[in-house]
């Protein structure tokens, strides 16, 4: 895979066989993106990855139906970012829907009851709303130890000191650290991924791998971020809309 500007762990010996995840991607289930699912596994194949989770908010459909029409080498991992009342989770290796507006504990215990993994998708981006959790890193040191990773690097924080503040939260509490593209657009797709050894296929050797991630830390351009509030205008007039936990 092209245009490695990789940090983090050193990366596997020579000949030992390694895997390109992109562990935060969203379809056109999600409410704020258009993006097709068979389009995203094409930008996927087209980049190199050989691990994709779709992680639409409050749904799996885009998961299922991806992970259905997955190509061979290409492994699609269920997934689901959680909202959750303190802030946005991910879930991975997901059987079920895991019920939105609980709390961060009380999630992270519903995603390991199906044997998944738990993330912490960008949680200190202030330009987020529900993502951004807004809390200090005393509040979120007590989630620590419910949590499998910490995305480290989400190619969609443009500004402020949100990716530098995560990969130091995961250093500070022993978590794994991963890069994602959090992708919207299709162009997005593998912006962002983490180098992972061998070849994980389910939530057990996932976790394993973990250990020894290689972040890769592109970045999504302003330009197709611009497209967001289109995107949400015609997901809205779709009648696809942001859960509210008011």
């Amino acid at each position: 895979m092209s245009g490695e500007a990789a940090t983090g762990e050193a990366s596997a010996p020579v000949g030992e066989a390694r895997s390109f995840a992109d562990l935060h991607v969203h379809t056109s289930a999600s409410y704020d993106s258009l993006s097709r699912p068979a389009d995203v596994l094409r930008a996927a194949v087209a980049r190199g990855l050989t691990h994709l989770a779709i992680t639409d908010h409050e749904t799996l459909d885009g998961a299922l139906r991806a992970r259905e029409a997955s190509p061979a080498g290409l492994t699609v991992i269920v997934g689901q970012e959680v909202r959750t009342s303190g802030g946005d989770m991910i879930g991975l290796y997901l059987s079920r829907p895991v019920a939105p507006g609980r709390s961060p504990q009380e999630t992270a215990a519903a995603i390991h009851e199906q044997g998944g993994l738990v993330g912490l998708p960008h949680p200190f981006d202030r330009y987020r709303g529900s993502g951004g959790w807004g809390r200090t890193e005393a509040e979120l040191a007590g989630l620590a130890e419910v949590l499998d990773f910490v995305e480290g690097w989400n190619a969609r924080i443009m500004l402020g000191d949100g990716n530098v503040r995560a990969a130091e939260f995961a250093l500070a509490h022993g978590l794994p650290a991963v890069a994602a593209s959090d992708a919207h657009t299709v162009m997005e797709v593998g912006v962002a991924y983490t180098i992972l050894p061998g070849s994980p296929e389910d939530g057990a050797a996932m976790r394993d791998a973990l250990s020894g991630a290689r972040l890769v830390t592109g970045r999504a351009s302003r330009l197709v971020r611009a497209g967001m509030p289109l995107a949400k205008l015609v997901q809205r007039l779709r009648g696809v809309r942001r859960l509210s936990l008011a």
